[in-house]
């Protein structure tokens, strides 16, 4: 007994200390029961990319997982209930292994670039509640598992590349009874949107917009009375708007823009008490505005564009929705009276009221001037609208865009315009306004766009206009103006675009206007200038549009001018009294499309080559001492003479010339007819071979200074390129190459093979050759501007937009040339920036026919066994025509968001394409070269976005997009990408007016 009271001591004791001790014991047992929850948080983190370490320095052993980033456990028993990685900058893919979360009921792992599908075991997730992958570059279908998660509660997929449709009636069934929040935008989901959203009575928000869905907008919509946000815009929606919508009375949002819906406005909108956003833009609806959607008293926002409205807008519409803050119903058919105008004094917080391209006739009231001060653009352009602009205007001092242009607006210009002191843009042209120029619109220290253009102004150009330091863009052309150009207009540094045609102006041209470096645009024609053409126009050197013509200019034209080969492409210099010859040095204008010299006072001869070799591209009639050029319509040039007595003694020297010449000629006949049957007999040899002059190695080796480093311009695996100063004085690229490698002897026999057989403007010319068993080597044309990829993606260099567009023209008529016009078709295989090579003019010329290849056509296609090119910019299958247009379509793509296909985010399945693909139409401005967005901003006609160069991209975006579909069928040919290319030119060019 004695010996059992110890024992008993002992075993209370323990008792004791293991209850005391209870609390810590789940915790040290836990790591068994949780041991499917550690094993799928480690598959999970295999199966991802963790650039940035995140995961790799905290998702250790050293630590429980229920600490680790972004996981988070339940108290009680400690099992993973939500992961929530958003930006962490995962790569890779989703393991399916997370659906051994059971008890997961938080999934979040959005702002990545995870790639690949969505798991379909995800829906096996019974408690998950919260699911958010948006923002990353997921692929596939959505798995059907997903819409029968009962416990879903919030889903947003949205900014994926997700594809495929709803379930149908034959899956599996469609239960998402819990289901409040659901958005699946910016995808390429198609089919129907289902009826049985109807089915989720808590839904509250449906987003489903800017993918591919068509079909009509299903009427049981109207049913899911706890909707609040509904957006369907941007897809490919057909029929009528559904009036069971009106139903939706929480709704706030309802976006149904850029869709092919038609039919009237339905009256039961206005039963949508608590709207405020209501967008219907770009579609084909008819009928007016209805009356009762001004029941709608909460509305801020609403989107009516670029549709096929009528009628009147309603005169109480400020009254009704006073919270109005945006107003955009332009590109209708809208008529009626301006009478609104009054109510909107009632509307406070105002931004945008954009009524352009309707058929409204009347006048503008002064109650213009009583809309609130918070009206940042009123556009009101390419109406009917008459009478004179209110002096009020002056009180909408929150103004950054004004457009009244294209009305017919009579008397002057106000001065009141001077108190906008924050007013950018300004667009006054084609209206009858009259008198003069107030000085006081030198106030407007903000305006960047002055159009003032087709008016009836007289006066002289205020001095004034000069204090606007910012000033971009001014037009005064077709006016009365007189006397001459202010000097301070010429200390406007930034000023880009001077269009002063068709006016009175007199006086010279300036030496300061050579101060203006960033000219782009200047239009002096049709006035009274004179006095020589300053030489100081070799400046411009950014100038693309010069235009003198129909003044009084005289003496020669300036030797400077030969400075403007970069970009210059349109030049008239017509009806004038210029005397001189025509500089040789025209014939550099490489990419001058027009020259129009025509009735001047011109002599000499007419330089050959370049422009003055196309009738098309250059004028000069007129001027009837000009002589040469036999195409052009010209007489030859006479030949020179020194005096009479010259010609007395070729009386003399005349006949004995002419008797040898006629002997020597007999003889000639005769040898050649003995030797006609000798040369039919012969094998001809290659013509190619007659043309390219060949070289030694010796003289290449002096030429390059025996291939030093110094020369060196380039090395690739095949070959290394050399500069190198022929004997002659002629400066080339030796291109070397490696006569170890079969593939680059293979390469050179290809190379020499297209380019000694085919001349064209834009493909670099093989000069010569240097050919024996060790070593063998090309001559090319030396091209010093180097090439599209160092101008790309080097910090020093920069291309504006319309260099660009010239570039990629270039590049297409090369190959419209190999693809469609030369003898044999010719597959360069390897089109990329680099193989881009740019001269003196910026004239782009396709290199590095390596792995061309000569077809008799398309026909005789073959399988390549192994992809030629480069990754990223080649297409996988038959080696053909269209494997060059996808090519292109990348180096278009490339060229105008300044992304390369091999850039460390295109790794997985996300390629250039798709992430182009992906915000194209709506969101091109997000993935185009921020820089070309800095070039132009254009509030005319849609102040929130620069929308010529918008329009332009978005054109681009979409030739690229066209050229590269995964599909060769489906590819444009090169014949027909020159003339879109050619036309978006145009289409940039003439949205910039110039008269």
């Amino acid at each position: 007994m004695e010996g059992l009271i110890p024992t008993v001591v002992l075993f209370i004791a323990i008792q004791f200390i293991l209850l005391f001790l209870h609390p810590l014991q789940p915790a040290m047992s836990r790591p068994h029961n949780n041991f499917t929850d550690l094993e799928s948080l480690l598959a999970f983190k295999a199966s991802v990319a963790d650039p940035h370490g995140l995961l790799a320095t905290n998702w250790t052993a050293n630590a429980s997982f229920c600490s680790w980033n972004g996981v988070r456990c339940s108290h009680r028993r400690q099992r993973v209930v939500a992961l929530k990685l958003p930006d962490f900058f995962l790569g890779g893919s989703i393991s399916p292994h997370i659906a051994n979360l059971s008890f997961l009921s938080h999934l979040d792992l959005s702002n990545n670039t995870l790639t690949g599908p969505i798991p379909g075991a995800i829906g096996r997730l019974p408690r998950l509640a919260l699911f958010f992958l948006e923002n990353n570059s997921l692929s596939g279908p959505i798995p059907l598992s997903i819409f029968n998660m009962s416990s879903l509660v919030e889903v947003s997929l949205l900014m994926n590349n997700l594809s495929g449709s709803f379930p149908s009636d034959t899956d599996p069934p469609f239960m998402l009874p819990r289901l409040q929040w659901m958005s699946l935008s910016r995808n390429h989901l198609t089919g129907c949107i289902t009826s049985n959203f109807a089915r989720c009575s808590q839904l509250q928000v449906l987003s489903l917009g800017f993918n591919n869905f068509g079909g009509s907008i299903p009427p049981e919509l109207g049913n899911v009375t706890g909707l609040n946000f509904l957006s369907l815009g941007g897809n490919q929606l057909t029929g009528t708007i559904p009036a069971s919508i009106g139903k939706l009375s929480k709704l706030n949002v309802l976006e149904l823009g850029g869709n092919y819906l038609h039919g009237a406005i339905p009256e039961e909108l206005g039963n949508l008490l608590d709207v405020q956003y209501l967008g219907l833009t770009e579609n084909s609806l008819t009928g007016s505005i209805p009356m009762a959607l001004l029941n709608a008293s909460k509305i801020h926002t609403l989107h009516l564009a670029r549709n096929n409205l009528i009628g009147s807008i309603p005169a109480t519409l400020g009254v009704s929705w006073p919270q109005l803050e945006i107003l955009r119903i332009h590109r209708n058919q809208l008529t009626g009276r301006l009478d609104f105008i009054s109510s909107l004094s009632n509307c406070r917080n105002l931004q945008y009221l954009m009524l352009s391209e309707n058929k409204i006739s009347d006048f503008l009231p002064d109650s213009l001037g009583n809309i609130s001060t918070s009206l940042n653009y009123l556009v009101l352009g390419s109406n009917y609208i008459k009478g004179r602009i209110p002096s009020t205007i002056g009180n909408l001092s929150g103004l950054i865009g004004l457009d009244l242009g294209q009305n017919e607006l009579i008397g002057e210009i106000p001065s009141e315009f001077s108190r906008l002191k924050g007013l950018q843009g300004m667009f006054l042209f084609r209206n009858r306004l009259s008198g003069y120029i107030p000085p006081e619109l030198g106030l407007m220290t903000g305006l960047n766009t002055l159009f003032l253009q087709e008016n009836v102004l007289s006066g002289t150009i205020p001095h004034s206009l000069g204090n606007i330091s910012g000033l971009q863009r001014l037009s005064l052309a077709a006016n009365g103006l007189f006397s001459s150009i202010p000097d301070s207009l010429w200390s406007l540094s930034g000023l880009r675009e001077l269009n002063l045609s068709s006016n009175a102006l007199d006086g010279s041209l300036p030496q300061q206007m050579g101060n203006l470096k960033f000219f782009d645009i200047l239009d002096l024609s049709k006035n009274r200038f004179s006095g020589n053409i300053s030489s100081a126009l070799g400046n411009l050197q950014m100038i693309t549009y010069l235009d003198l013509s129909n003044n009084s200019f005289d003496g020669e034209i300036p030797s400077s001018l030969d400075r403007l080969v970069i970009n210059v492409e349109y030049m008239n210099l017509s009806y004038n009294r210029i005397s001189g010859t025509i500089p040789k040095s025209f014939t550099n204008l490489g990419k001058l499309y027009s020259l129009d010299l025509s009735f001047n006072k011109l002599q000499g001869p007419i330089p050959e080559g370049g422009v003055f070799s196309n009738s098309s591209t250059v004028s000069l009639e007129g001027n009837p001492a000009l002589c040469g050029a036999l195409k052009l319509g010209f007489s030859p040039c006479p030949p020179p003479s020194n005096s009479k007595s010259n010609l007395h003694l070729l009386k003399y020297i005349l006949p004995p010339i002419v008797l040898v010449v006629l002997i020597l000629s007999c003889f000639c006949t005769r040898l050649i007819f003995l030797r006609w049957d000798k040369k039919l007999k012969l094998p001809s040899e290659d013509a190619s071979l007659n043309t390219i002059r060949v070289l030694s190695y010796r003289e290449l080796v002096r030429a390059t200074d025996n291939f030093s480093e110094a020369n060196l311009v380039g090395r690739g695996s095949f070959s290394s390129v050399f500069k190198a100063y022929l004997d002659d004085g002629l400066i080339t690229a030796v291109k070397v190459l490696n006569s170890k490698n079969q593939s680059a002897l293979r390469s050179f026999d290809a190379e020499y093979c297209a380019l000694s057989k085919i001349r064209h403007r834009n493909l670099v010319r093989i000069i010569s050759m240097c050919s024996n068993l060790d070593f063998k080597a090309l001559v090319l044309q030396f091209m010093p501007n180097g090439s599209l990829e160092q101008w790309l993606h080097s910090n020093n260099y920069y291309l504006n937009l319309l260099q660009r567009i010239n570039i990629m023209v270039d590049v297409s008529l090369a190959f419209e040339y190999l693809h469609h016009y030369h003898p044999h078709v010719v597959v360069h295989r390897d089109l990329k920036p680099s193989n881009v090579l740019l001269d003196e003019n910026m004239t782009a010329h396709v290199s590095d026919f390596g792995i061309s290849k000569l077809f008799l056509g398309d026909s005789q296609s073959i399988l390549s066994a192994t992809a030629p090119g480069t990754l990223g910019y080649m297409a996988l299958g038959k080696v053909s025509r269209k494997g060059d247009v996808y090519s292109f379509g990348i180096l278009l793509l490339e060229t105008f968001t300044r992304k390369k296909p091999t850039d460390a985010m295109f790794d997985g399945e996300l390629s250039l394409r798709q992430w182009v693909t992906r915000a194209y139409p709506s969101a091109v401005l997000e993935i185009v070269d921020p820089d070309l967005l800095k070039e132009s901003v254009d509030i005319q006609r849609e102040p929130s976005s620069p929308i010529i160069v918008g329009q332009c991209l978005s054109s681009l975006i979409e030739l690229g997009l066209s050229c590269s579909r995964d599909s060769p069928q489906k590819r444009i040919q090169m014949r027909d990408v020159v003339p879109k290319l050619q036309k978006i030119k145009n289409d940039f060019l003439s949205k910039s007016p110039r008269s």
